[in-house]
């Protein structure tokens, strides 16, 4: 009878995990994240081999390089996913410990690799960014602390995760890396907002913004060249927006074909930050559009899941996932096509790069782990009941 009032899966006694993870698994989202990584090889096979000619190595390193680092990024997202709430938020808990360590020796043992931010460990073989695996832990930190607020004789959890924001974001931005550091506020946004925070405080965190961006613009010439040349009515057509934007116009709706295109041997990033051009110009508006769909749905598909979540936990790190996750391929779009300034951000599970890939699979793997299904009264059911009460 409960089942049929709920509407709830049944829990079957001494169910083995594995079976019970498919059974409660969103297979539509891992379906699209699959495809996405896909996507991500096919467009590796086109962009990739001229960087590797320039660099001296065979037409595939890259392509092989992400396809070791995508099949990691997809070991450890299904196995996130198999874990308990509990599990991931603990887990997390000491992923974001290490990750802002890592992010405070940045300054002393990093690297720029002459892109004129420090924001990477070089391991010889590899380069680690710790603000990718900064951003899931943080989520699931800031959530954990919002959560706990609501508790009564909770801590103030709210204020414990404004100030931790600021912190993360002040470190982010003298990196500099307005990119994440703009990641994490909005994530940290969003999660708040769905919490309740009041409107008189995201207006006044909204004017923060604002201010921090002039002083930025005023003071970093990093941050200000990024600004002039997106502001900029003129487009050198011999920067890596002028060749994207070339690249998209040509494409058209379906494309000049396969292996066609020739904005890969102009573009350093066609493989990572602008793989979209590439997409755009060999397979045209259709493989674009199919792409911005399947980002959409992953991100939709998890926030209805999550509108029946019960425990506030888990419902403010889903939504601050998933919203992430959302977002950062919306600024990867949205500079290629010049509305939005450059960022250095890659498109998750499609651009090359192994930190990414990596840190994108496990924040997949919490998002999956937390959209599962569980035996319990969604909350429009209990919000219902005590109104009848």
């Amino acid at each position: 009878m409960t089942e049929m009032v709920y509407g709830a899966i049944p829990v079957r006694t001494g169910e083995p995990v594995l079976p019970k993870w498919w059974r409660t698994l969103d297979k539509w989202t891992l379906a699209c994240v699959l495809i996405l990584f896909g996507i991500g090889i096919l467009l590796g096979l086109a962009a990739s081999p001229p960087l590797a000619e320039r660099n001296g190595h065979d037409p595939f390193h890259y392509v092989s390089r992400q396809a070791v680092f995508g099949s990691a990024a997809l070991v450890a997202m299904l196995f996130t996913s198999i874990l308990a709430p509990i599990t991931v938020r603990r887990l997390a808990v000491l992923g974001f410990a290490l990750s802002f360590a890592a992010l405070v020796g940045l300054p002393f043992f990093g690297t720029d690799f002459g892109k004129g931010a420090v924001r990477w460990y070089s391991l010889g073989f590899a380069s680690v960014q710790p603000s990718e695996f900064l951003k899931p832990a943080f989520i699931i930190v800031a959530a954990w602390l919002m959560a706990a607020s609501q508790e009564i004789g909770g801590p103030p959890g709210r204020s414990w995760s404004f100030i931790l924001t600021a912190v993360l974001v002040m470190m982010l931005a003298l990196q500099p890396d307005f990119g994440q550091a703009s990641l994490v506020l909005f994530g940290w946004g969003v999660m708040y907002f769905v919490a309740g925070a009041p409107l008189l405080l995201l207006i006044g965190t909204a004017g923060l913004v604002v201010a921090g961006s002039v002083f930025a613009y005023n003071n970093s010439a990093h941050f200000a060249r990024r600004i002039d040349g997106f502001l900029s009515p003129d487009l050198d057509p011999r920067t890596q927006l002028g060749y994207a934007t070339d690249a998209i116009r040509e494409g058209g709706f379906f494309g000049v074909g396969v292996g066609e295109g020739q904005v890969k041997w102009s573009l350093p990033d066609a493989h990572t930050d602008f793989i979209i051009a590439v997409a755009a110009e060999e397979y045209g508006l259709v493989l674009v559009l199919l792409i911005i769909a399947l980002y959409g749905f992953i991100v939709v598909r998890s926030l209805y899941r999550l509108m029946r979540e019960r425990d506030p936990f888990i419902r403010l790190a889903g939504t601050g996932l998933a919203c992430t996750f959302g977002v950062q391929a919306m600024i990867n779009l949205g500079v290629a096509v010049r509305l939005l300034p450059a960022k250095g951000m890659t498109l998750p599970f499609v651009s090359y790069g192994g930190s990414s890939l990596i840190a994108g699979g496990i924040a997949v793997g919490m998002l999956l782990a937390f959209t599962r299904t569980r035996p319990q009264g969604e909350i429009g059911d209990i919000l219902r009941g005590r109104a009848h009460v």
